[in-house]
């Protein structure tokens, strides 16, 4: 039976973290990097996110990482303090599947245990119908459109931005 397993990360997720995200930097607009870092430096990013009490989490079938989320400040300076952003990346053959819509749920569900007050989704591309959708289902707020802000793949490319209460 293939069940998905939901839970922290751990260092030794960071290949797969890494392979994950490189197919999203190298040909999606789910980030807007343009080179793909190394499992070293992403490790790097999951010890600062650690280090402020949010949480990473993976998710898993068969011990195969398929996709992982994560939660970090919105803004660095202190007014910003309870408000957060989300992050997720889901494997190209997971999608579809129900992973991200389960990784999101579990994200949202361990930072209302925080202090956290606002978690913001920023979707890379206005055509990414399917985050759109996942964060809509998880109660977010479509709050508005910055148009063409990244540009990647010779093209302009918006960014949609998405809210949602939490704690």
């Amino acid at each position: 039976m293939n069940q998905t397993v939901v839970r922290n990360a751990e260092e030794k997720d960071f290949k797969a973290i890494e392979a994950i995200y490189a197919e999203q930097v190298l040909h999606g607009f789910a980030t807007f990097e343009t080179v793909p870092p190394s499992a070293d430096e992403l490790m790097n990013r999951w010890h600062a996110i650690l280090d402020k009490g949010l949480p990473y989490l993976i998710a898993s079938i068969n011990d195969n990482v398929v996709g992982y989320v994560y939660a970090s400040p919105y803004r660095a300076r202190p007014a910003y303090q309870y408000s957060i952003e989300n992050s997720i990346y889901v494997s190209t053959d997971a999608r579809g599947k129900g992973i991200g819509k389960l990784l999101l749920k579990n994200l949202i569900e361990q930072c209302e245990k925080g202090p956290w007050r606002q978690m913001i989704g920023i979707v890379g591309d206005s055509e990414n119908k399917a985050s759109i959708a996942l964060h809509a289902s998880a109660g977010f707020e479509h709050v508005g459109v910055l148009k063409a802000v990244g540009f990647k793949f010779d093209r302009w490319v918006d960014t949609v931005i998405m809210q949602r209460s939490i704690g």
